[in-house]
């Protein structure tokens, strides 16, 4: 509009006297009122921007389940939760609902919730951020569970770092559809905290359980513990039964009956462990069978085994120890052995004794060094003694007489 009020102004005649000054002041205060009519007029008729309405989102953990007010025009609506494992999982709504229900997945870590709901006229979309309540830290951690024996099961969890020391847990159990909750009906205590859970039945759990620990306190809010565990993964296996062996000539079969479980298993499903002088891996679809090589005549052998699941080998106990072979033999072999080490230490008695002669008698029959001749010897002889060298000649007796003759010195004359 600038360039067309330069314009008008540009071709008004140049004033001709006194009265040309007023005249000219309307005509310009016209010109702008009316540009500015023109001005509003056209910013009414632009469209106004509405401001988004509220959904009033709200979620419900222990039926997950998110729900909203409801839009009658909604052409698309989806639902949107973005788990820490699991990424995001969305959901659309095809009868344009007003509600939806995820699956199950643990909440502790939290989660984040988005409905997008498209109308004729606009899209509308609104966040929920679900936060586990509670200070952090405190709620109950290593959290496991085991079946045994097919219909019992444990659980257990210990205290949070956190948590005050007047802390309590109590642990919910649920279905795969958070349906038939029950709370654990026999708890282990540690100072009379709740640390572990004990169930005698087990009917009505399905294939994938929750589990939550709640917990409470005077002074501080305790946060919660939940997970999904496959009953089927942590199922440990009773041993087998039935063990039964028979032998020929050359091996012995070794039979034993399917471990009992929970769900239906195929034989593939398990695998097997013997012990027999050593660990002998065995597969499932085996037919529950081993040919032990034991040759007659075969000493007393005893045999156990285990079982676990094909996939995830956690073993079972080991049945009771089956004994198999002849004990006849087992004492002839023990007799031999007896023997045989006797004979051993008598041999080495026997070396030993003859050792010890040997080097008596080689100390004792040394050859006597000879007399040393002090006649024959070079050193100087006594001139008072002197020795004649006698010759015992034939005939002779062994005594004989010995003279002894003594020089006596001629006393002097006596005058």
């Amino acid at each position: 509009m600038e360039p067309e009020c330069a314009e008008l102004h540009t071709r008004l005649p140049h004033p001709a006297g006194s009265l040309m000054g007023p005249l000219k002041t309307v005509v310009l205060l016209s010109m702008l009122l009316d540009q500015a009519f023109l001005l509003t007029q056209e910013r009414q008729d632009l469209p106004t921007e509405e401001p988004v309405p509220s959904l009033h989102v709200k979620f419900d953990p222990r039926r997950m389940e998110l729900s909203w007010d409801c839009k009658e025009n909604a052409t698309y609506v989806e639902c949107v939760l973005i788990h820490k494992d699991e990424g995001p999982i969305c959901l659309k709504l095809k009868n344009k609902e007003c509600h939806c229900t995820f699956q199950n997945y643990p909440l502790h870590e939290g989660v984040t919730l988005t409905v997008k709901i498209n109308t004729s006229q606009k899209q509308i979309s609104e966040k929920l951020v679900y936060t586990n309540p509670g200070g952090e830290g405190t709620a109950a951690q290593n959290f496991s569970c085991f079946i045994y024996n097919v219909n019992f099961m444990n659980c257990t969890w210990a205290k949070g770092q956190a948590a005050p020391d007047d802390v309590q847990y109590f642990l919910y159990i649920q279905d795969s559809k958070r349906r038939g909750e029950r709370e654990c009906p026999h708890y282990v205590e540690d100072s009379g905290t709740h640390v572990g859970c004990h169930l005698k039945d087990l009917s009505g759990l399905s294939t994938y359980t929750y589990f939550l620990v709640n917990g409470t306190s005077q002074g501080t809010g305790i946060q919660f513990f939940d997970s999904i565990l496959s009953l089927k993964k942590i199922e440990r296996y009773s041993p087998p039964s039935n063990i039964t062996v028979h032998c020929n000539g050359s091996h012995c079969l070794i039979r034993w009956g399917k471990p009992r479980s929970r769900r239906p298993a195929s034989d593939r499903d398990f695998q097997y462990q013997l012990d027999i002088q050593r660990p002998i891996e065995v597969p499932g679809d085996s037919e529950n069978k081993y040919n032990f090589p034991s040759p007659e005549p075969r000493a007393r052998h005893t045999v156990k085994i285990r079982t676990a699941d094909a996939r995830d080998p956690q073993w079972s106990a080991w049945s009771q120890p089956v004994e198999f072979g002849s004990e006849e033999l087992e004492a002839s072999v023990a007799h031999v052995y007896v023997l045989v080490v006797l004979g051993t230490l008598v041999c080495a008695l026997i070396l030993v004794y003859l050792f010890k002669r040997f080097l008596w008698r080689h100390s004792f029959l040394q050859p006597v060094p000879g007399i040393k001749d002090k006649l024959n010897d070079n050193h100087q002889t006594d001139p008072q003694i002197m020795w004649e060298k006698l010759a015992s000649g034939a005939g002779k007796a062994d005594n004989e007489e010995i003279l002894m003759v003594e020089e006596v010195a001629e006393a002097p004359a006596s005058g």
